[in-house]
């Protein structure tokens, strides 16, 4: 079977000036097709686990393995197997949503780009926004061109972050079912983070309840 795809051993990271560790002792593992969450308020953590995930920290100590490698130092073994979206993330609003998706694509070496562009553009309800600015598209329909640029590699891992923070309640829905259909299709292993309660319990397999950075209940 393999290494899983996120391994997290006794994790710890201290930001400067700052008191407490922002992630305290945390442990825990990703098994291959499981959709886990990271469940808890803001300041919990989660976003600070994602970026050390991502190799975008350093921890202070502790370890992060994805797929068995270091994020930090085996970035090439690592980084074609994975992506990301957030609702905190940018996009450039001076690309046409179709320009924006082909830049990510050529990145990511994808073949059969146009096929796999226009399959992913109509599953989110895109295509009818190809020719228009990033800019002109809403807070939602951003988020949902993160998830289609997300996929463009075909990834073994997902790693979202409040990916339906900015969407209305029946286009959340919507795009949790769509990704547990990607999920089965591609037995993806997911790593979500949310602090609403309702959107973990609907979407993942397995839940971790975060506070103060510290795995208070699993």
């Amino acid at each position: 079977m393999g290494e899983p795809p996120i391994s997290v051993k006794d994790l710890v990271h201290r930001y400067q000036r700052s008191e407490r560790p922002a992630v305290d002792r945390l442990s825990f593992t990703v098994n291959r097709w499981e959709i886990v969450g990271l469940l808890g308020p803001n300041g919990a953590g989660k976003t600070t686990t994602l970026h050390i995930i991502l190799g975008l920290l350093e921890p202070s100590a502790g370890t992060v393995e994805v797929f068995g490698s270091s994020p930090l130092t085996q970035r090439a073994l690592v980084m074609p197997r994975l992506n990301f979206a957030s609702v905190d993330v940018d996009v450039p609003t001076n690309l046409l949503v179709i320009e924006c998706l082909q830049i990510f694509a050529k990145l990511y070496s994808v073949a059969n780009a146009s096929r796999v562009i226009d399959e992913l553009m109509n599953r989110f309800e895109l295509t009818d926004m190809r020719r228009q600015l990033l800019g002109t598209l809403s807070s939602g329909e951003q988020m949902r061109l993160k998830l289609c640029k997300a996929l463009l590699n075909t990834p073994d891992l997902l790693i979202l972050d409040e990916p339906t923070l900015s969407l209305d309640p029946y286009m959340a829905q919507k795009v949790r079912d769509l990704l547990k259909a990607i999920q089965r299709e591609r037995a993806l292993s997911i790593l979500h983070t949310s602090h609403n309660m309702r959107e973990v319990e609907a979407f993942c397999d397995r839940i971790l309840f975060l506070h103060q950075g510290r795995k208070l209940a699993e």
